[in-house]
């Protein structure tokens, strides 16, 4: 007889429910959010496991590659959908919530999410630790700027390398304000010297990375914005068309149709968002390019009759779609249809 389960996962605990096919709860039981402790309850003999539930989330990553390892057939859980599964219960708990999810894997009704490399995973590390020292060194130039106006100082136009120089000036004759500019003076240095670090890391990866180097070759995208694409994508496999990746990056309309409503509304936005608002910033940037190609022209084609906001968004979906297919095909950009058409 085959059996199903559904693992609710917290950080200290994980409640496990065990069915048969028939749906009789056969085990239920709260372990350790460890692999040790969820292998002693799945990988006894007397069950026969054709699926096993785990929800998308901070501890999915780890277990599952353990449990797949393991051999046992784990599947992590798309977040919302199962959430939308589980909302029909009365009691929200965390034995009605396994219970639920070991139901969902006995009858079918659940949606994969794809689970990373762990090249993948430490790539994504890489590219979110920089984007955090970023932001954190770009909100403390806007404070000290905002601070500083408060007083009648104001900085100016200046780049980043003469900002400290700059601060340095317009204080220098106030000793109570340097006493209080002076420590987010010195935190910002070591932001800055540290995310000169990891941006070394990033150029260096991308540099000895063929994919990244391909991607590159598209208009309007940089070692950033290839190197989110290939910690994103992970497997191209995984897309039977190229035309799906702008659907999972939510660069596609939602549509809403009920009897004789039929609409389409803005974007869904559902996806990862760090990948949408690089190839947000991709399109913009090829956009503001001096340098022409077909995919241009057809943008500007589209900001002629739509507007330049959905033109910079038609543009990001396709270029996702571009991006897949040079990673799958082995190829480059090409910049003109002759090009391409001679190419194909």
């Amino acid at each position: 007889m085959d059996h199903f389960a559904g693992l609710d996962v917290s950080v200290k605990e994980t409640s496990v429910c065990i069915v048969d096919e028939t749906g009789k709860v056969i085990r239920e039981v709260k372990v350790a959010s460890e692999p040790e402790a969820l292998l002693a309850v799945l990988a006894s003999p007397a069950y026969h496991f054709k699926r096993i539930g785990l929800e998308a989330g901070p501890l999915s990553q780890w277990l599952y590659s353990v449990l797949a390892e393991a051999g046992l057939p784990v599947i992590c859980v798309e977040t919302r959908h199962m959430r939308a599964v589980l909302k029909a219960q009365i009691n929200k708990t965390d034995r009605n919530d396994a219970r639920g999810m070991a139901h969902m894997m006995r009858v079918g009704l659940y949606r994969p999410v794809h689970v990373k490399t762990l090249r993948s995973q430490k790539l994504r590390m890489l590219l979110t630790h920089r984007k955090l020292l970023q932001s954190k060194a770009i909100a403390i130039d806007n404070d000290l700027r905002g601070t500083l106006r408060n007083f009648g100082l104001k900085v100016g136009m200046v780049g980043a390398t003469k900002f400290e120089a700059r601060i340095k000036e317009l204080i220098q004759d106030l000793p109570d304000l340097a006493v209080l500019v002076e420590p987010l003076l010195v935190v910002r240095r070591v932001l800055r010297e540290q995310l000169a670090i990891l941006h070394r890391r990033l150029l260096a990866v991308v540099r000895d990375d063929a994919v990244c180097r391909r991607l590159m070759t598209v208009p309007g995208v940089g070692p950033v914005v290839a190197l989110t694409y290939r910690a994103t994508v992970d497997v191209p496999a995984r897309f039977r068309k190229s035309k799906s990746v702008g659907a999972v990056f939510g660069l596609t309309c939602a549509k809403y149709q009920s009897g004789e409503i039929d609409r389409s509304g803005a974007i869904s936005r559902c996806g990862d968002e760090m990948m949408r608002v690089m190839l947000y910033e991709a399109a913009q940037s090829m956009l503001r390019s001096t340098k022409w190609s077909w995919l241009k022209a057809w943008a500007m084609q589209i900001a002629k009759r739509r507007g330049m906001k959905k033109a910079i968004v038609a543009l990001a979906r396709r270029l996702a779609v571009i991006m897949h297919r040079i990673w799958v095909d082995g190829t480059e950009f090409r910049w003109s249809r002759a090009q391409a058409t001679a190419e194909a």
